[in-house]
C-alpha cells in the first residue's frame, strides 16, 4: 500500500492549530495511508502551545509536529496598527524556515523507494502566502479554514469588490448582497480589519486574492448548518469546497493558567446547581473587558437574580498587546463586595474548560463572544447563544446565528472595544431572556446538535466530504 503523507501549517495560535491537529486525527483514523506533519510557527511569547501539541500527539505516531526556529517578531508598532498585517508579516518571515523542512521531507520522501509520497500542503487561510512554496517544489495547496462558510463567501467577495472599489470599508455603506447569504449583510458585522486603514484592509484583499489559487478549500462546518452558502459555491468559479465539520476538541485540554484543583472546584460546583440553571459567561482566549464594562456585567448578573459561571480574562499588559491593564487579577475589577453578595448564586474564574462546562447538564445558555469554535462546541451540546462579539470575524459569525440560521438571541451583532459600554440593565434583560426561555429556539439548537452529530458519521454528509477529500488528495485504495 503506498502512504501518503501531508503537511499542515497552521497559523499560530491556539485555536487554529487545535482544529488543525484535530482535522489530522480525523484524517488518519478514516484511511491508513495517511501520515501528517505539522509545521508549527510561534510567538515567542506563545507560552502553552507545546502542552497542546504533546498532548494531542501522544497517542498518534503517524501525526509529526516541528517546531519551527523562532523569527525575530515584527515591530511592536505594526500590532498596534493592525493585527492582521502583523501575523501576516511575521509568517512570511517562517516562509524560509518553512522551505527548509519541506526540502528535508520531499527529499527523504524521493530517498525512500517511493513508498511515501507527499501529497501536498494545507494552508491555514492566514498562510496562503505558502502556495508559492508548494509550487516550487511541485505540490499541490489546499486551504484548511477554520471558520465558517459565510467567511469564505465574504472573503471569495473581496477581490471583486476591490476591483471595483479600491478602498477601505466604512460603517456608512450600504448593506452588502453576497451570493451565500439569504440576506442583506450591513457592514457592520463585516471584520474590523475591513476598516482598518494602516494595512488591516490590503491584508485581507493581499489573502482573499490567493483563495482561488488552492486546489480545494477545506471548511469547518458541515452542510446542514450552512446550507444555502453551501449550495451557493456549486455555482461559483471557486476551487471545490470540502464541508468537513464540525471539527472539535471535546476531551477538554488542560489550560497552563489553571490547576487541577481549580479545575475541580468549577466542575464541583456545577455538579451541586439544579439542571439547566446556570447561565455561562465566556468570551474567548482575547475576550478580555476594561473595568467599567466587568462592572456592568457584574451589575446586570446580580440584579438578574440568575445562578451564573462567569469566565474572565483580565486585560492584557503592555508588553503583550497596545492595551494596557493596572490590574492583574480579575477580582481586583469586580465591583467592591460583588463576590460576597453573589455567594452560592454565582461563581467566577480566570479560566474554566469550556468544553466541559457546555456539556454540563446544569447549564442553560451561553453568553458568548462567537468564536467560531465556540459557537461549534455549543450547538454540538444543544446550549443556546446570546451574542456578544467582540474581535476578528465575530460580528458576522453572530449576524449568521441571529439572522440565516435562527439559533441565536440577539443581543449585541456589531460590539466592538472602542469605547461601547453595554449596561448593567441591558445585560440583566438578555440573562432573563435567555433563562426565561424561548423553547422554540432550544428546540431549533438541539435540532442542529442532532445532525452536527450525525454529519460524521458513516454515511453523513461531512464524512463523505472528508472522503471525497482524500480521494482527490490521494486516490483511491
Amino acid at each position: 500500500m503506498k502512504r501518503a503523507e501531508l503537511i499542515f501549517i497552521p497559523t499560530p495560535g491556539i485555536g487554529h492549530l487545535v482544529s488543525t491537529l484535530e482535522f489530522s486525527k480525523r484524517l488518519i483514523e478514516r484511511d491508513d495511508r495517511i501520515s501528517i506533519t505539522v509545521l508549527v510557527m510561534k510567538f515567542p511569547i506563545a507560552t502553552f502551545v507545546d502542552a497542546y501539541t504533546k498532548s494531542l500527539t501522544a497517542s498518534q505516531p503517524r501525526i509529526q509536529v516541528i517546531d519551527l526556529p523562532l523569527v525575530d517578531p515584527p515591530p511592536p508598532t505594526l500590532v498596534q496598527k493592525s493585527r492582521h498585517r502583523y501575523l501576516c508579516s511575521f509568517i512570511e518571515s517562517c516562509i524560509p524556515n518553512v522551505k527548509n523542512v519541506i526540502k528535508n521531507i520531499v527529499t527523504s520522501s524521493d530517498s525512500s523507494s517511493g513508498s511515501v509520497q507527499v501529497a501536498g500542503l494545507v494552508l491555514d487561510f492566514f498562510c496562503v502566502s505558502m502556495i508559492d512554496v508548494a509550487n516550487e517544489f511541485g505540490l499541490p495547496s489546499y486551504m484548511f479554514l477554520t471558520s465558517n462558510a459565510g467567511f469564505l463567501d465574504l472573503m471569495l467577495y473581496l477581490p471583486t469588490r476591490h476591483d471595483q472599489i479600491s478602498f477601505e470599508f466604512e460603517k456608512t455603506d450600504p448593506e452588502i448582497l453576497l451570493p451565500g447569504f439569504a440576506n442583506p449583510v450591513p457592514p457592520c458585522v463585516l471584520p474590523d480589519g475591513l476598516f482598518n486603514k494602516e494595512g488591516g484592509y490590503s491584508t485581507y484583499i493581499k489573502l482573499a486574492q490567493r483563495f482561488k489559487d488552492v486546489k480545494g478549500i477545506i471548511v469547518n462546518t458541515f452542510i446542514e448548518l450552512e446550507t444555502y452558502t453551501v449550495n451557493s459555491f456549486s455555482h461559483a468559479q471557486i476551487p471545490h469546497v470540502y464541508p468537513v465539520g464540525p471539527v472539535l476538541e471535546l476531551k477538554g485540554q488542560p489550560h497552563p493558567d489553571t490547576n487541577q484543583a481549580e479545575y475541580d472546584k468549577i466542575m464541583e460546583w456545577l455538579d451541586d446547581q439544579s439542571q439547566s440553571s446556570v447561565v455561562f459567561l465566556c468570551f474567548g482566549i482575547m475576550g478580555s473587558f476594561e473595568v467599567p464594562q466587568v462592572r456592568e456585567i457584574a451589575l446586570g448578573l446580580e440584579q438578574s437574580g440568575y445562578r451564573f459561571l462567569w469566565s474572565m480574562r483580565v486585560p492584557p499588559t503592555k508588553a503583550e498587546a497596545s492595551v494596557t491593564s493596572p490590574y492583574t487579577s480579575y477580582e481586583d475589577m469586580l465591583p467592591e463586595g460583588f463576590l460576597e453578595r453573589i455567594k452560592g448564586r454565582g461563581k467566577t474564574c480566570g479560566w474554566a474548560p469550556q468544553v466541559k462546562v457546555l456539556a454540563h447538564k446544569a447549564i442553560a445558555g451561553f453568553i458568548s463572544h462567537c468564536g467560531w469554535n465556540s459557537i461549534l462546541e455549543s450547538l454540538w451540546h444543544g446550549v443556546p447563544i446570546v451574542t456578544w462579539p467582540i474581535y476578528g470575524e465575530q460580528q458576522l459569525n453572530a449576524f449568521m446565528m441571529v439572522k440565516e440560521f435562527g439559533l441565536a438571541l440577539k443581543f449585541r451583532l456589531d460590539y466592538r472595544r472602542d469605547g461601547q459600554l453595554v449596561t448593567g440593565d441591558d445585560i440583566e434583560r438578555a440573562v432573563r431572556c435567555l433563562m426565561d426561555g424561548d423553547e422554540e429556539l432550544r428546540k431549533k439548537v438541539r435540532d442542529m446538535s442532532e445532525m452536527g452529530r450525525k454529519a460524521l458519521v458513516d454515511g453523513g454528509s461531512s464524512f463523505n466530504s472528508i472522503g471525497q477529500l482524500i480521494e482527490d488528495m490521494i486516490g483511491r485504495s
